[in-house]
């Protein structure tokens, strides 16, 4: 912690973001992109003109720097401008660079066997398994408690997913029976994946090592990470026929068209559509001219 003191337009953009109940990582970040702008701009922020907003998004396109960093750069202005100084007017040059929509790692149904087979043990194998068993990220997969787990209704409890909301998975007698084993090996008392620590869940970057050795054991050369698990729980579903929109549920997805990512890459799904050509009731290959 330091001791300097926090400016009066600093508290204010705190404790406007703190009445909004945004959370304490998020407005950290905000704060810094602010002051990152300060530090472009020479001179307090509340000073900046609409000119000075252009050029600082010019000077971030031209930095080595991602898209998803710009875009956080520019929510956090408008933030400062929009509601701590209710100056709307001077954001309007500011605009969110598109991220490339690329098609995500999916591994095959054999490569997820192999893959949690391999996990470093029971704990991962299990966390492993609930995260592509019920296609959660890394992030609900540690903050799971054993209250989560309700085996009468065969479900999980996602509790404050992304987006702040509270949604319910299922939860397959196979899942359930290993996480049965964890339980009576480990007897956790609340995390269900505790950390090294008890009183702390398993950290997201403790997951994210175990899931690159269990790759490396199992011989799986693709780009694999414990969100390569909930792209592959997607697709397989998808491409067992499940309505997308239940599949939207699921993931917890807002949106629609951020679940139908997975119909780029369900080459089952693909594969069996009958394209209107095989309609026409024309024998093409005897009609056509010799090549």
């Amino acid at each position: 912690m330091t001791d300097k003191p926090i400016s009066p337009l600093r508290q204010r953009m705190i404790d406007d973001m703190t009445a909004r109940r945004i959370k304490e990582k998020v407005q950290k970040d905000y704060v810094r992109h602010v002051r990152t702008f300060a530090a472009f701009l020479g001179r307090s922020p509340d000073t900046a003109t609409s000119e000075d907003l252009r050029r600082f998004q010019v000077h971030l396109a031209r930095l080595p720097i991602g898209v998803a960093t710009i875009n956080a750069a520019i929510a956090a202005l408008r933030f400062f401008f929009n509601v701590t100084l209710e100056r709307p007017d001077l954001v309007r040059p500011l605009t969110t660079v598109n991220t490339p929509r690329r098609a995500p790692v999916v591994l095959s149904q054999e490569e997820v066997a192999r893959l949690l087979e391999a996990a470093p043990g029971l704990k991962y194998k299990a966390a492993l398994s609930v995260a592509y068993g019920a296609g959660l990220r890394v992030s609900e997969v540690v903050a799971l408690t054993v209250f989560d787990l309700d085996s009468q209704r065969m479900t999980l409890r996602v509790e404050q997913g992304k987006g702040q909301r509270d949604r319910y998975v299922m939860l397959s007698p196979q899942l359930l029976e290993l996480l049965r084993d964890w339980w009576r090996a480990a007897r956790p008392q609340a995390w269900l994946f505790p950390g090294q620590n008890p009183v702390n869940p398993m950290s997201a970057r403790q997951l994210v090592r175990a899931v690159h050795a269990a790759a490396q054991a199992a011989g799986i050369a693709k780009r694999v990470s414990p969100h390569t698990l909930r792209h592959s729980f997607a697709t397989h579903l998808l491409e067992q026929g499940v309505d997308i929109r239940v599949i939207q549920v699921l993931l917890g997805h807002a949106k629609l068209e951020t679940t139908a990512l997975y119909t780029r890459v369900a080459v089952n799904t693909v594969r069996d559509i009958k394209s209107p050509l095989e309609r026409l009731g024309v024998n093409l290959a005897s009609r056509s001219p010799p090549a």
